[in-house]
Order: structure tokens, then C-alpha cells, then sequence
């Protein structure tokens, strides 16, 4: 059926040339599962953040409270629908033809897979610009990065997303259901108009620029922070460097571990005129690669923290036994002290005002 003549059925095409064989009844534990463990993470980030923002109202963490909120709660949401549409259509056999006859359950899937696939990596870019800012300029940050404009950025980045994901229902294509049968995208098999590839590519260039942004910036705020501890004399800032370094090469690592497979497979898909040839399997583990990457989102941004790290050095160094060595403090508020050891080697006639203003904020 022509998905353009026919948006309401267009949906159904798939169905009766190819279907995923070897996709197993087990599948439906596999979306189980990712529901479960995102859900449980993503909300034990929540309140984390909620403890962290009640004890710390500090300008300089407040931008980064904000942002990793907003990405919590998009996987958290992201969990919840995508995890119960999926659920619901193993449960009813994923006989379509029966409960979407008018493709408008697909549709909303798709958007919803649209819209959660791309704002997650736009937030992890926008979080990772920030952190550079912070790091690089923290004057201008600590004087122009206010509430306001965190807020005003993290609803631009939705609203994109949401129109990346409203773009082919605005031009009448509908979503279409994938060879297993158990969830909504793109059309992925015989791609042969310009509009269809246009958006596999449009999503796998979306995703990639987010992906080279936030390496990009997370290269540039690690270079600074171990080029500030190295002309730093002060050991106050050393826990920090190496919290901070470590969370970035996490981030790093898991976005492009958990998203490449899948943005590359889109990309393939959208390029090759012919038809595609990857298969049912190759892109299914892709998407669950990519399903990853919300679950260790808060792992990674939220509870991959100073304590955790500490405290799993010491099991390590006990069950090695290796002699624990004595660590340095930890500052209470890393962000702080990235601000004040970053201010103190650009310009040192500023510190005072850096160090200065969380005292008065603490006495008030």
C-alpha cells in the first residue's frame, strides 16, 4: 500500500511482505526489562537531583541541575510511553491490523520514538556546552548563564525535537510499522523515494551533530581541567579534576557506544537507492543498543558521583589487597570549585569575587 496515496493503511504495507522469523517470544522481556531498569534508574535520579538542588541553591549549579533534570525526566517519559506502547502490542499478539486499523497508534509511536531518540542527545550536547562554558568562561557564565535562559534553551530543544518528529505527518507520510512488528519509525525496507530517505538521514545527521558537539566540548573542558591542575599548586581542586574527567569520558563513551550502531544503520538504510539490505536482527539490536544509553544516562550524569567513586575505590583496594590510600577531601560542591580553580588561573584579580560570592549565598 502507498504510504502517500493512503496514510491511514500505510502503516500495514509491511505486514504482508516481511516479518522478523527469528524474532523470539522472549523479545517481550527485553522491553519489559528496559521499561523496569529505565524507570527504577531515571526516578532514583529524580531524587537525587531534587536532594541536590533543596541543599545546594547555588547560582553555578543551578544550570546544570536544570538541564540534567530535563534529560532525566525526557528518559524517565521515554521509558514510561514507548515501554508501554511496546508492551501492549506484545500482549495483544502484535496484531495491528486488529487495534490500529486507523494507523493512529503507530503514528504516536513514532513520534514518540522521534522525539526520545533525538532530545536526549540535543540535552547531552546543550549539557556539554555548558560544562565548557563553565569551565572555560566562568565569569560570563556565573553572570549570564541564569535560570531563565536554561529554561528558555531546554523548551527550544523539545520543540525541535517535537517538530523533527512532527515533520512527517506534516507532509502527510505516515510512520511506518518495522519487519518485527513490534514498533513504529520511518519506513527502513525498500526505500526508494527522496522523502523517506530524507528522513533517515535528517535524523542520523541530527544525531551525529549532537554526538560531535558534546565530544567536541567535553574534549575542550577536559584539556582546560588538566591544564588548570597542572599549573595550579592548590590540592583543592584534584578530587575534582578527577571526578570530572572521569564523567566525561563516560559520557563520551557511552553516547557513542550506545547510539552509533543505530544512527549508522539508519544512515545506510537512507542511503542505499536500491532497497536496504540490513536486516531485522541488525537493526532491532541497534535500537536496543541505543535504548541503553537512557538507561545510563542518570548513571552516568547523576550518580556516577564523588562518593560512589570513592567508596568503590576502597571495595576495589580491599578485595585486591591493596592498602587504602589516604584520599584527599572532596570539595562539597564540585561545580564551585571548577569555577573557582578556572578563575583563579585565568584571572587572579577575580578570585576574590568568585570565592566571596558562595560564602555570602551560604550566610544567607
Amino acid at each position: 500500500m502507498n504510504g502517500s496515496k493512503s496514510p491511514g493503511l500505510a502503516g500495514f504495507g509491511v505486514l504482508k511482505n516481511t516479518t522478523c522469523h527469528t524474532e523470539k517470544k522472549i523479545s517481550v522481556f527485553f522491553s519489559i526489562i528496559f521499561m523496569t531498569v529505565g524507570i527504577l534508574s531515571n526516578s532514583l535520579a529524580i531524587v537525587i537531583l531534587m536532594k541536590a538542588y533543596q541543599r545546594f541553591r547555588q547560582k553555578s549549579k543551578a544550570s546544570f541541575l536544570l538541564l540534567a533534570s530535563g534529560l532525566v525526566v525526557t528518559d524517565l517519559f521515554g521509558h514510561l510511553i514507548n515501554g508501554a506502547i511496546a508492551v501492549f502490542v506484545y500482549a495483544s499478539d502484535k496484531d495491528w491490523i486488529r487495534f490500529n486499523q486507523s494507523n493512529i497508534l503507530c503514528s504516536v509511536f513514532g513520534i514518540c520514538m522521534v522525539f526520545f531518540g533525538l532530545c536526549p542527545l540535543f540535552l547531552g550536547s546543550v549539557m556539554a556546552v555548558e560544562r565548557c562554558i563553565g569551565v572555560t568562561k566562568p565569569i560570563f557564565h556565573s553572570t549570564k548563564m541564569t535560570s531563565r535562559h536554561v529554561k528558555m534553551m531546554l523548551t527550544m530543544v523539545c520543540l525541535f525535537a517535537v517538530l523533527i518528529a512532527l515533520l512527517p505527518i506534516l507532509r502527510f507520510r505516515a510512520y511506518q510499522i518495522q519487519a518485527s512488528r513490534t514498533w513504529c519509525f520511518y519506513k527502513t525496507e525498500h526505500v526508494e523515494d527522496w522523502e523517506d530517505r530524507f528522513y533517515l538521514l535528517l535524523f542520523s545527521c541530527l544525531g551525529f551533530l549532537a554526538l560531535a558537539i558534546s565530544f567536541l566540548c567535553n574534549a575542550v573542558t577536559g584539556i582546560t581541567l588538566l591544564r588548570v591542575k597542572f599549573k595550579s599548586q592548590q590540592r583543592q581542586g584534584r578530587s575534582h579534576h578527577f571526578e570530572m574527567i572521569i564523567q566525561l569520558l563516560a559520557i563520551m563513551c557511552v553516547s557513542c557506544i550506545c547510539w552509533s550502531p543505530f544512527l549508522v544503520t539508519m544512515a545506510r538504510i537512507g542511503i542505499n537507492e536500491g532497497g536496504s539490505k540490513e536486516t531485522c536482527e541488525t537493526i532491532l539490536f541497534a535500537l536496543r543498543m541505543a535504548t541503553w544509553n537512557q538507561i545510563l544516562d542518570p548513571w552516568v550524569y547523576i550518580l556516577l558521583r564523588k562518593a560512589v567513586l570513592k567508596n568503590l575505590y576502597k571495595i576495589t583496594s580491599g578485595c585486591c589487597g591493596v592498602q587504602v590510600i589516604n584520599l584527599h577531601m572532596w570539595e562539597l560542591s564540585s561545580i564551585k570549585n571548577s569555577l573557582k580553580v578556572a578563575a583563579i588561573s585565568e584571572s587572579p584579580g577575580s578570585s576574590k569575587q568568585i570565592n566571596l560570592q558562595p560564602l555570602t549565598s551560604m550566610g544567607q
